[in-house]
């Protein structure tokens, strides 16, 4: 019994600014195409059931070019695949807030797709000797506790989640987004299950023997960044899906191939630097990109870099650098005074940018609202309010 494990798609995600020659914001494209190469592998690797363990969409009312897209990848797998078990729940990103808003997900029952958009759902399919309690994000807030154990004579007892193993996630939460449901490990009874498909982390990771996160496709949270950061921790590098043995009791990453390359520079240490030569250390840093910094995305932390030294930038070199790049980062930092390094918290002292960004990520929105793209605004706002009070990029 092979079962295919995919989650967080976030159909419909935009970030930055650049669009295709179609129109299609370029972030939306690369995350679109990370999927359709994920169902190209499903139909090669024909596994025995397919699960889609959360966040189809990045929005609970995607756009109509996102709908078809998933529409017709999802279509061409039901024709590849005639009588594969497709298992589809909906993650915090697929959930209206109101109940009497419909799911868009229910369109692909029109597939042969079993959907779980409000309640748990266990599903039996006896050729397979396979039982699945599929419980979408939703079914958390029902007036009946859940109730997460094996139910029937199957062989195959498969529990599908979409939310976040308390503790596990970094302290920091650089890499987690806000908005899903919070549950104990040991509510999992992961000894009764033959696998715990989950989603809402975007990173791959085995929590315990049988429980695994598949991650995302594509970089779809608004800090990359910690997604790099996290993935590092984890000795893991790029996005896929999972390939789970239930006999063999093994689980195989999929990789998917990265739209664009993503960079986290070695920072900078601009101390006692004049502008020319932290000019030179940029580039230098730059220039250590494998293939060059066009199209990539890129970010580059500086620190200790004082006002006026930040003033003398090579600001047109910097823009150049902005311009080749789908989005350069460079992010420069002040020296901390005296009173703040006795003030800092343990950890060290956040930048204005990152306490903004991490306001703005928890910060209640109406559905119709990108929170990817209100993150990222928000961001340019800020640093062009710098640049035009003294020519310093924050």
């Amino acid at each position: 019994m092979r079962i295919a494990h995919l989650a967080d798609l976030h159909l419909g995600f935009r970030q930055y600014h650049r669009q295709t020659s179609g129109g299609i914001n370029q972030r939306e494209a690369d995350v679109a195409n990370a999927f359709r190469a994920a169902a190209a592998g499903v139909i090669e690797a024909r596994p025995d059931a397919i699960i889609l363990a959360g966040d189809l969409f990045h929005a609970v009312r995607p756009s109509n070019h996102s709908i078809v897209f998933a529409f017709r990848q999802l279509q061409l797998i039901r024709e590849a695949l005639p009588n594969t078990p497709i298992i589809l729940i909906a993650g915090n990103h697929d959930t209206p807030r109101s109940s009497d808003t419909g799911s868009i997900l229910q369109l692909f029952e029109e597939l042969g797709v079993s959907i779980a958009a409000d309640a748990a759902r266990r599903l039996t399919f006896p050729a397979l000797d396979l039982s699945v309690l599929a419980v979408p994000h939703a079914a958390w807030f029902g007036a009946e506790p859940l109730v997460l154990r094996p139910e029937g004579p199957e062989k195959h007892q498969v529990l599908v989640l979409h939310g976040e193993v308390e503790g596990l996630f970094p302290s920091d939460r650089t890499s987690v987004e806000y908005g899903g449901v919070v549950f104990d490990a040991a509510t999992l009874e992961c000894e009764r299950w033959s696998y715990v498909a989950l989603g809402h982390y975007h990173v791959q990771h085995e929590v315990a023997k049988n429980i695994w996160y598949s991650g995302a496709l594509e970089y779809v949270s608004p800090n990359p960044w910690g997604e790099l950061a996290d993935e590092a921790r984890h000795k893991i590098r790029g996005k896929g899906w999972l390939l789970a043995d239930l006999d063999a009791g093994r689980v195989t990453r999929v990789p998917v191939a990265a739209g664009r390359p993503i960079f986290d520079l070695p920072r900078v240490d601009g101390e006692g630097l004049s502008a020319a030569l932290l000019d030179q250390a940029i580039a230098a840093r730059l220039a250590e990109i494998p293939g060059g910094i066009a199209d990539t995305i890129v970010r580059l932390v500086v620190e200790n870099v004082p006002r006026h030294i930040s003033r003398d930038l090579d600001h047109a070199a910097l823009r150049a650098a902005k311009a080749q790049a789908l989005h350069f980062q460079l992010d420069l930092r002040r020296p901390e005074s005296a009173s703040e390094r006795g003030n800092a918290a343990p950890g060290g002292r956040k930048t204005l940018p990152e306490v903004v960004g991490e306001f703005l990520a928890r910060r209640p929105l109406p559905e119709r609202v990108d929170r990817a793209r209100f993150v990222s605004t928000g961001l340019d706002v800020l640093a062009e309010a710098a640049e035009a009070a003294d020519g310093e990029p924050l």
